[in-house]
């Protein structure tokens, strides 16, 4: 059987966490409330996002402010930003390794379809990736299917066998969906979440970078020839 390879998609595939930092300090600036460093936004990032702004000590009402205009704020301010980005080392090393494999690599990801496409097809990857599963538009994020909820609907679709699919992700959320849909969960560090709060969530694998992936899928009895 060939394993299902679920990836998140912003702070695990795209190195983007940089353009979340500074996004999040327009939006403080905005507001009148002090920058934050790298540090901070890994120990309160959260999704969806609001989350993150409280957690900062942003009031409902500023908190409404951005969410406005289908969260213009942020997105016009992201995207030029996300657009810099690269992937994160060794994720197009696993790609490569997986469509020899003819492996299924699927994204569920809390960003919206059409922008997430459009980087994928940036960066030279669209051709590798089966399916992605994420919000319909600006106007759904947060408001429709959750990332688990759309996995577990399209892992029933597809028949997918929970002890051959891994998915990896740089927050808590994906440890979360793979304990409630029997999952194997591998967090990767250097995202959005500090190492402190994925370990505190409990993984079953922790790596650094998309080339320690590959030893725990050929532990798994998948790569083996890579």
């Amino acid at each position: 059987m060939k394993p299902a390879l679920v990836f998140d998609w912003n702070g695990t595939l795209l190195d983007d966490t940089y353009a979340l930092l500074d996004t999040t300090n327009v939006i403080l600036n905005r507001f009148g409330r002090p920058r934050i460093d790298i540090d901070s936004l890994r120990e309160h990032c959260d999704v969806p996002l609001s989350r993150l702004f409280h957690s900062l000590g942003m009031s409902q009402e500023e908190i409404e402010a951005v969410e406005r205009n289908e969260g213009a704020l942020f997105h016009d301010t992201y995207e030029p930003l996300a657009d810099k980005a690269d992937l994160r080392e060794g994720a197009r090393r696993v790609f490569e390794l997986a469509r020899r494999e003819s492996a299924l690599l699927i994204i569920v990801s809390n960003h919206i379809v059409a922008p997430l496409q459009s980087q994928l097809r940036r960066l030279g990857i669209d051709d590798y990736i089966s399916d992605v599963l994420a919000f319909e538009s600006r106007a759904t994020q947060y408001k429709s299917m959750s990332k688990g909820e759309r996995l577990r609907l399209y892992m029933q679709r597809c028949n997918l066998n929970p002890s051959s699919t891994f998915i990896i992700g740089d927050m808590p959320v994906e440890i979360d969906i793979a304990r409630n849909l029997g999952l194997t969960s591998i967090s990767i560090t250097g995202g959005f979440v500090s190492t402190k709060r994925l370990q505190a969530a409990c993984p079953d694998y922790t790596i650094n970078n998309h080339h320690e992936l590959l030893p725990i899928l050929q532990g798994h009895g998948f790569f083996s020839e890579c």
